[in-house]
């Protein structure tokens, strides 16, 4: 299994058959951005928190950029790792127990370059390494310390819930694809009816046409019955050790599994086991990436009235 997470800035995934990343304890030998997902490519496009970015017009101000929020009544410094041609430092902004991980950033809007999301998850990275986190979306931007302030005050109670219920928890990425073609020559082999309809084509002369609408038909009827089938596997077996999990939409005709599994880090060891064991899946190539924020698991859609321009 080939492993490469969130460790995440993404590092090349290992040669093996699940990948996960380096820094995340891993066979011995993710991305942590998918692979690099999930990433793993970056982080979702619908981050697990959204917020109202300024409208901020003076050139010559500078805004907050809001990577996550923990738990946390001292400051914390994690220093010059933000957003920046020169990274900026990264800090955080308090109201009682909670606190904002940010950094100062120009008025502008910022572009979703490979560098820029690169930072915004090495911060997340960071700071998770001893913190539980609830990651914001890429581009979250306050125009001044008092609106995240605000920001904390408003929304203390639903933070601080997510917190409890995230404690001690992080997300594993997995992506599982097969080889179509093989499959299908695989289910020529085995299933009576599209045998016969192939044969059925390739003798005829003439139009052919209904039954290779029928043949098509078959294939991908038992395509998605055995992708289902495997689904249904893979999440029974990593049911046991993990809290929760999401199946996100499979990109292409190649992948059959697109998930993210929450899992306790006490877990986690367990969890990586046995991603290597079905893994090893002669059928199926496994692409595993983590640990990251709980982006899947979280999704708290915020508003600051008073977050605005005076």
């Amino acid at each position: 299994m080939a492993r490469g997470k969130p460790a995440p800035p993404r590092r090349k995934p290992a040669p093996a058959k699940a990948r996960r990343k380096a820094g995340a304890r891993a066979e011995p030998g993710r991305p942590r951005a998918a692979q690099a997902p999930p990433p793993a490519a970056p982080p979702p496009a619908r981050g697990p928190a959204q917020a109202r970015t300024l409208a901020l017009t003076s050139p010559n101000s500078r805004s907050q950029y809001v990577y996550c929020i923990v738990g946390s009544s001292r400051p914390l410094r994690f220093g010059p790792i933000g957003i920046g041609t020169e990274p900026a430092d990264v800090h955080t902004v308090h109201h009682k127990e909670l606190a904002a991980v940010v950094s100062d950033t120009p008025v502008e809007v910022l572009d979703a370059t490979r560098e820029n999301v690169l930072a915004h998850e090495r911060v997340n990275e960071v700071v998770m390494r001893e913190r539980t986190v609830i990651p914001m979306s890429f581009g979250t931007v306050f125009k001044t310390r008092d609106d995240i302030v605000e920001l904390l005050r408003a929304a203390y109670d639903a933070f601080g819930d997510v917190l409890e219920k995230m404690e001690n928890k992080v997300e594993f990425g997995l992506k599982v694809l097969w080889d179509r073609e093989a499959v299908i020559r695989e289910i020529e082999g085995e299933d009576e009816d599209v045998r016969r309809l192939k044969d059925e084509i390739s003798s005829q002369r003439g139009s052919t046409y209904f039954a290779r609408m029928q043949y098509g038909r078959a294939v991908e009827a038992a395509l998605e019955t055995r992708s289902e089938h495997y689904v249904r596997e893979i999440f029974a077996q990593l049911r046991p050790v993990s809290v929760a999990s999401r199946a996100n939409k499979p990109i292409g005709e190649r992948m059959i599994l697109n998930a993210a599994f929450l899992v306790s880090r006490e877990l986690e060891a367990a969890f990586d086991a046995k991603v290597k064991e079905i893994g090893a899946h002669e059928k199926l190539t496994f692409k595993y990436t983590g640990p990251w924020p709980p982006y899947n698991f979280v999704n708290i859609r915020l508003k600051l009235e008073r977050a605005r321009d005076q």
